[in-house]
């Protein structure tokens, strides 16, 4: 909420705040080069991209706002080198597409976040160098390979190589396999993992985006596919589900769903994502809070629904863009 998220000066805070793992969301660019970035085709929301001449090269050309029609553009790592990503500033994860210029479309952040540090902060990471700076805060890692906004292969670079890329840069780098909690959406990416490098794929986090597929219920395991035993039986130990799909509302209280019950009698270890991204919860809190909307009406349902995940659902981590309140709530209540 402070910093440009992947940048240097938010993962600082992050270490400072407590956290003890941190996140590199893992893109590639035009040569194929490991960098962070939430999203493969989010330049032009998280960076100065479409204020600098590397606008000619983005996918989608800034278009202002003309009667209906929003403003539009897309920016993807792939779009650009290394060394010209290396050019870019790092900017709070905003648009406003009510904009007809690009000073107004990159001035979109949201009144709960703040601009106070843009000036001081925005220094982009490649993957190599978010391992080396975690290391040097302390903390341990768990990447997430992102979904790539091209068809793949590209340029001869095919989603296994993606995959294990990844993991050669750690192994590079001296990191033990047990320090590292690889992620993807993509269940294939988890499996390769599990079956090419054994020791990271312990620790492969399934990240459970099948709220998206129709039938999907997290209250009725009947419509879980694969089932969560099926999970344990390809070697899954991690699922990773948004904080909506391990709760729901019970007699006014929040209670594990059947989604959490049934992953922890499968054997499955649940990561939580993601605490503080929704603003203040006097709104509801959003996407995130879905499943028990009609008991968020305040900001103190975070630390409520925090108890209920750690204490009853028996989550082993939870994703925040505020680490201070898990942290503060670990020490609390002696967690790690």
């Amino acid at each position: 909420m402070q910093f440009p998220e992947h940048t240097v000066e938010s993962n600082r805070a992050a270490a400072r705040m407590g956290a003890g793992i941190l996140e590199c969301d893992v893109t590639f660019t035009q040569d194929l080069q490991l960098v962070c970035r939430h999203a493969q085709n989010d330049l032009h929301t998280t960076t100065n991209i479409l204020a600098t001449p590397l606008a000619e090269k983005c996918s989608t050309p800034f278009a202002p706002a003309s009667g209906n029609q929003p403003a539009t553009a897309e920016c993807r790592t792939s779009d650009i080198t290394l060394a010209e990503f290396r050019t870019l500033k790092g900017k709070m994860d905003a648009a406003d597409t009510t904009a007809t210029s690009v000073g107004g479309y990159m001035d979109g952040t949201p009144d709960w976040r703040t601009e106070l540090y843009a000036a001081q902060s925005g220094t982009l990471l490649t993957h190599a160098e978010s391992i080396e700076l975690f290391r040097s805060l302390g903390a341990k890692f768990t990447p997430e390979l992102k979904e790539p906004a091209v068809e793949m292969p590209y340029n001869g670079f095919t989603q296994q190589d993606y995959a294990q890329k990844l993991i050669d840069e750690y192994k590079a780098a001296g990191i033990p396999a047990r320090d590292v909690w690889p992620q993807s959406f993509n269940l294939e990416d988890v499996r390769y993992w599990i079956e090419h490098e054994p020791d990271f794929g312990m620790q492969a986090v399934y990240l459970d985006g099948r709220y998206d597929e129709e039938g999907f219920d997290p209250l009725r395991p009947e419509t879980f596919k694969p089932t969560m035993a099926e999970l344990k039986a390809m070697g899954v130990n991690y699922l990773a589900p948004p904080l909506w799909m391990m709760v729901t509302s019970e007699n006014g209280d929040i209670v594990p769903s059947p989604y959490a019950r049934a992953a922890r009698d499968a054997g499955l270890k649940l990561i939580a994502w993601s605490l503080e991204r929704s603003g203040p919860l006097k709104r509801g809190g959003g996407w995130y809070y879905k499943s028990i909307e009609t008991l968020v009406d305040n900001d103190g349902k975070i630390m409520e629904l925090l108890d209920v995940l750690a204490q009853d659902v028996g989550v082993s981590g939870v994703f925040s863009d505020w680490p201070a309140t898990v942290s503060y709530y670990a020490s609390c209540m002696d967690l790690k």
